[in-house]
């Protein structure tokens, strides 16, 4: 890797002639390899900047029309598709992070596009607010949580991207411009845009009153977990399983086990629900049955790197699912030991969401790095296609153009927006022009 000053002189990389170009006018790196987090994903850009201030952002963007040059935003890098590859600017928007403003009677936080998930806890934990949702990571950039739809479990709660009310951005053509309420129909596409429509500088979500979780752990039988199915659903605040399709399978996402029980057919099962605590007396730590504020209850493991691929399908449909893709690992891929994680999202009005105006049933397989999971993730995709299944963006997926225009009924009211905001295809790479170019 080579770092240098906007003055000095650009070594070449492949497919451009750097001495050629002119600079981008804040700091950069040449032949910087850039890899996600999972280690399935790289890419070598022209150059990678890291922008300290706004006017860094649009002075980039601008550079890079001038120039000819593609623009991907990087968070945290826990996306598993080509989101972020380019040969032409990466833009590390982790300079861009901390919270901006809070608004306790609205229920409002705003913060900058790079602020990881877990900066929110505390900030707004002492004007009593919280996130109404997390996943099991905190580590991702709130942007890229909102462009991709990432989400926690809930059938009463939406996703992130379902949570935003306001952005400022840069668009492609190099201006900032700020969509909110009063623009409903550019919000419903930057709720989820794959950072196709542009930059996102600062953003504006709904949030809740503060509120501690009480977590309780259980490891049913398939049996169990299937006779429970409705009423596990309704009656807690977030509920979500991992099936175990194998005696090994708890280790690969490092799950605690019961002693003496076999995790064979048998499901890891979190529930968590609202109470109230005394945080001088009532707070406790012990695993399984953890009770503390909400954003210190849900991150938990899954350190290990994995590669995963997550899917989602009408609610009503969603045992049915299940079930088909148990029946595929018993019976064509025994050999596939990962969990299958469920979950549920409650349905938004996000042109581009996988929970586009149906609730949904999540399910996720994951593959080991080093390994051919290839032929176990596509009869998955072809299974779930029976239940017209969409896919969370920042995981491996089959998507195709045709898929999408069958998949998503606004299509067009989002392919609208991009080209408005993005006429020549600035923050478009191979990935995201082939399915919305």
């Amino acid at each position: 890797m080579t770092t240098t000053d906007i003055s000095g002189t650009v070594p070449a990389t492949a497919g451009h002639n750097l001495n050629a170009l002119a600079v981008p006018p804040v700091p950069f790196d040449t032949h910087h390899l850039w890899t996600n987090w999972a280690g399935n994903q790289s890419a070598t850009p022209a150059f990678t900047v890291r922008p300290r201030t706004e006017q860094e952002v649009v002075d980039t963007v601008r550079f890079a029309i001038k120039e000819g040059l593609p623009v991907r935003a990087v968070g945290a890098g826990h996306s598993f598709t080509p989101l972020v590859q380019t040969g032409g600017i990466l833009m590390d928007l982790s300079g861009l992070s901390g919270i901006t403003g809070t608004d306790p009677a609205r229920r409002r936080v705003r913060a900058k596009g790079g602020t990881p998930i877990s900066a929110f806890g505390d900030p707004l934990w002492e004007q009593g607010l919280a996130l109404s949702n997390q996943g099991d990571i905190d580590k991702q950039s709130i942007s890229g949580a909102i462009s991709t739809g990432t989400h926690g479990s809930g059938i009463e709660l939406g996703s992130f991207s379902s949570s935003l009310r306001w952005v400022r951005l840069v668009n492609g053509h190099g201006e900032i411009v700020e969509i909110g309420e009063d623009r409903l129909h550019e919000l419903r596409a930057a709720q989820v845009a794959l950072g196709t429509l542009g930059i996102f500088l600062e953003v504006e979500l709904q949030v809740v009153d503060s509120y501690h979780l009480q977590e309780r752990i259980t490891y049913p039988t398939w049996e169990e977990t299937s006779a429970t199915w409705d009423a596990d659903i309704a009656d807690n605040r977030h509920y979500s399983f991992l099936w175990c399709p194998g005696e090994d399978s708890a280790e690969l996402y490092e799950l605690p086990t019961p002693a003496g029980e076999r995790m064979t057919d048998r499901s890891y099962t979190k529930r968590y629900n609202s109470v109230k605590l005394n945080e001088a007396t009532d707070i406790s730590l012990e695993e399984g049955s953890r009770r503390d504020r909400s954003y210190r209850i849900y991150p938990g493991g899954f350190m290990i790197p994995f590669h995963e691929m997550e899917y989602y399908v009408p609610v009503e449909h969603g045992k049915e699912a299940v079930e088909r893709v148990q029946d595929l690992i018993r019976t064509t891929h025994p050999d596939q030991k990962y969990p299958m994680e469920v979950r549920w999202v409650k349905q938004d009005e996000g042109y581009l969401s996988p929970f586009a105006k149906r609730d949904t049933t999540v399910i996720s397989v994951s593959g080991a790095p080093g390994t051919n999971y290839w032929p176990y993730l596509r009869d998955v995709d072809a299974v779930l296609q029976d239940f017209d299944a969409r896919a969370h963006w920042g995981k491996i997926h089959f998507m195709t153009r045709a898929r999408l225009e069958k998949l998503y009924p606004e299509l067009d009211s989002f392919l609208q927006v991009r080209r408005e905001f993005d006429p020549n295809g600035v923050f478009l790479n191979d990935h995201t022009r082939a399915l919305l170019g």
